[in-house]
This record gives structure tokens, sequence and C-alpha cells, in this order.
């Protein structure tokens, strides 16, 4: 069968550019899972944007987004994000997503690590699950929507005028043809031993785009959040949102000390990358890995209604935030560079688009400001559905070419522990702070891997798929940092 458009991915940017299509545009999106798992759907803190001209404006934001990002941001991103994420933000409201608001009716705005201003709206501590759900209850009504769920995408393919995208689906493989292919496939968490990402962040639209020749870049630039509820086991780590630092809480050593103003004068509320440093700088000093947030100080009653979500999760670790310290260290957490977009979210290949986490639009730089992610899901993902519109209406619908031989899914059942491996090693050379001296033998050992992947006669299916685009995601980090690529 043959469609418009088919977008990978479910989050909030596949979701709304799927919403920002005109229903005479034949949509099929497909979920790897069930729609609501995306690392959207975790997103808490909620979304950074200007919509009170009188005590903000759009120059602080962009300079907030420049000094986090180092100054290696794309301007001409960051100013169409800022400019034109206001009224995105105002649109999702309209279709139902449930901000906090004031009593006067006007959304509540909280401040965050690396911003000048309170200017972060938010739906208690899961903003991005009210705004994927929400968007999920929207496309459930498109007509012009065909939604396929647990459905894992194994082979993108260039044909003439499209692409044909191969699906595994009940054990069945089905191939599917489109003009235009929208990548949101999100994050590449599982490339580490721990990370707050969902279990599906296994960096595949990375991988896909990287096998058709478009150009990736700089994927080294791999954001290390500094408050992860220290687990004792788990690989997927649920985060102490930024917005806890923002009202209030102090980071504290194993020795019950605050020592964040030791390496910075922004202390807790300096952005990510800081904070994550400090920590780590901090262990190596006390010779422990014991930190901590203290918020003890708040009102048991404000902390309930306003982080509900984390202090339910808290709890079931045993940890009363209104009484406990909680227990933190930095793990993975986001993905600055990606598929190489312009600002209308295109990539190198012709026809083929990527929105969201695995996307490098350089609004980012080479470190994200707390907050902006959802905001530029939002945009850019309504840019592509715009441009992709547009072409529509200019050329119409053009012959794909000829389909291509697909290759059969059968084959022998692929080693165990290839994925662990790659997280060992990355875990090892690539987090924090990074170890140099072992990127040469790190990508090596990568590249071997990758090597058996590709070239192996082993079974498709969900473990091949997600172990090779680790091994890409990998190699195509170490890779970098090796030749010594600017960060």
């Amino acid at each position: 069968m043959k469609y418009d458009v088919i977008i990978v991915g479910t989050g909030a940017a596949g979701l709304y550019a799927a919403i920002n299509l005109p229903s005479s545009v034949n949509v099929l999106l497909v979920s790897k899972r069930e729609l609501p798992l995306s690392n959207s759907s975790l997103a808490q803190g909620g979304v950074a944007c200007v919509l009170d001209t009188e005590h903000d404006s759009y120059k602080l934001h962009i300079t907030d987004t420049l000094i986090a990002g180092k100054y290696k941001n794309n301007l001409s991103a960051v100013e169409k994000l800022v400019s034109e994420g206001p009224s995105d933000v105002l649109k999702i409201k309209e279709l139902g997503v449930d901000f906090d608001l004031n009593p006067d009716g006007t959304m509540c705005k909280t401040l965050e690590a690396g911003h000048s201003r309170h200017r972060i709206v938010h739906h208690k501590d899961s903003t991005g699950k009210a705004i994927a759900d929400k968007l999920i209850e929207v496309v459930q009504t498109l007509p012009n929507v065909t939604i396929c769920d647990n459905a894992l995408v194994y082979s993108v393919k260039k044909v003439l005028n499209g692409f044909y995208i191969s699906i595994l689906k009940d054990g069945k493989s089905y191939h599917y043809g489109c003009s235009y292919c929208l990548l949101a496939t999100g994050g590449i968490g599982r490339v580490y031993k721990y990370t707050t990402n969902s279990a599906i962040a296994t960096g595949d639209g990375i991988a896909f785009a990287h096998m058709l020749g478009a150009k990736i870049s700089h994927l080294s630039r791999v954001q290390f959040h500094p408050t992860a509820f220290a687990a004792e086991k788990d690989r997927e780590r649920f985060l102490i949102s930024e917005a806890v630092r923002g009202e209030g809480a102090v980071l504290l050593n194993c020795e019950g000390r605050r020592f964040a103003f030791d390496y910075d004068s922004r202390g807790e509320l300096a952005p990510r990358d800081v904070v994550s440093d400090a920590i780590i700088r901090e262990s190596v000093k006390t010779g422990s890995e014991s930190f901590y947030l203290d918020i003890t100080d708040k009102p048991a009653g404000f902390l309930k209604q306003r982080f509900p979500m984390i202090y339910e999760r808290c709890l079931e670790e045993g940890v009363d935030i209104t009484k406990d310290r909680i227990p933190v260290f930095p793990c993975q957490h986001y993905l600055m560079g990606g598929i190489s977009v312009d600002l209308d979210a295109r990539t190198t290949i012709d026809g083929l688009y990527a929105a969201g986490e695995c996307a490098n639009t350089g609004v980012h730089g080479a470190n994200r400001l707390a907050s902006n992610s959802l905001l530029e899901a939002l945009v850019f993902s309504r840019s592509a559905a715009e441009d992709i519109t547009r072409r529509i209406k200019k050329y119409g619908r053009r012959p794909l070419g000829t389909e291509p031989a697909h290759r059969s899914t059968n084959g022998e059942p692929m080693p165990h522990g290839f994925r662990s491996q790659i997280r060992e090693i990355m875990q090892d050379a690539y987090f924090v702070i990074p170890k140099p001296e072992k990127y040469e033998e790190s990508y090596n050992r990568v590249e071997e891997i990758l090597d058996k992947l590709l070239n192996g006669n082993y079974e498709i299916n969900s473990d091949l798929v997600e172990a090779t685009s680790i091994a890409i995601v990998a190699s195509i980090i170490l890779d970098e940092v090796r030749e010594g690529i600017n960060l």
C-alpha cells in the first residue's frame, strides 16, 4: 500500500506533525510499541516559551539558549524556535492540553536551571505525558491518519520519488510506499548503561538515515542529566526534574554539604552539563557516589501538589521527598546532535524529514537548555508538515518508482550480549567526563560488533534492529570524538 506520508515515531514530534497535515494527505503513523511509550511522555518539567512580553522577551530566551549551548547553536534555528514556539504552545492548549493555570486563567510559569525568567509552562510534573496523551487523543480522531502500533520498522529504502518502509507486526512483514517520510524516533538512551529514556530509545531513526546516506552531525553532543534517581539496579532511571531545583531543592554531597557553588557561581541552577560535571568532580574528590537533592524545607502539601508524580515514584523507592533527601546521580538523558536538518526539518535526502530528538536542528548547540526540547519537537514537526503540504500542492502525487527487492526476515538467532557490550563501552569511555585515551580502542571494539551485525545472517527481529541501531550510533559518536570533531 502507498501513502503520501509515513511518520515513524509517536512522541510529540510525530503526533503533532500528523495533526498539522491537511485532511487530504494520506498518512501512516508507525509506533514501535504502544502509542503512549515515548521519551515525550517521560518529560516532566514543561515547555519553555515567552508568553508574557512585559516580564520576558524573545531576546532573553534566545540568550539563555545560546549561553546553555556554549554559543554553538544555529542562531536562525534558535530564533525560529523562540519566536514561533509560543503559538504552537497556545495551539496545543486549544487542543485540550491541561496546563496548570493561575486564578486569572493565565498559564503558571516556573523557573528552571539556565533560564533568566519564569517561562516554563507545565502540567504539574508530568507535562510530557499531558501533551502526548492529548495529541494521541486528537490523532485517533483523524480520518486521514492510519495508526500502526506495536510495529517495528526494520528497513527504509529510497526509490525515485519516495521511500519503501518495511515493518514487522504480529510476526509478519509488510512493505509500504510513501512520497515523504518523517523520522521522529526519539533519542539514543539505550546506547548507555543507565538512562532516563524509555525502552524504545535505541536511535533507530538515526541509523536508518545514516544507512540512506543522510548527513548525521554532532552525535557526540550527549547530555547527561545531573539528577536522575540513583536506583540500585534499574537501567531506566526516572528523572528528578530540573523544576525541583527551580523550586528550591539544594544539592548535597555524601557529607551532607552543599557543594555546587564550589564549581559554578550559579550553584544548583547552572545548566545541566555544569551541574553533572560538578557532581562527578565532587565524587572523585570525596571518593563517593552518594549525592542528594533536599527540598524538605518546603511545605509537604506544596510538594505533593507541585510534584505528584515524583512524590509517588520516590515513595515507591522508599523515599518521602517531604521528609527525606532524594538520592541522585548523573545519567544519560538527551541528544543534542542527530540527523542534520534545515529550518523546514528537511534532511540531506530528498523527501526525508526528521524532527524531535533524533534531529539536529542546531537549536541546542553543545548543551540543551531545560524545557526547550518539547518546544523544538512542536515547532519543527509542524514546519515539516507545512513543507510537505507545500510540496504536495506544488508537485502533486508523483509515481514512487520501482519497488525494491525485500530481504527475507528469516535467519539464525542473534547471539546475546552485543547491546550489553556496547553499553559498557560507552559508559566507560564517553560519560560526563570523557576518557580520550579509550576512544580508539572503544571505537574498534564497537566496529567489530557492528560488522558482525551487518554481515551475519541473523533473523530480523527487534533484537537485531535495536542492536544494529545502537552499534551504528555508538560507532558514529566514538568516531567523532576520536577524530577530534568539534563538540
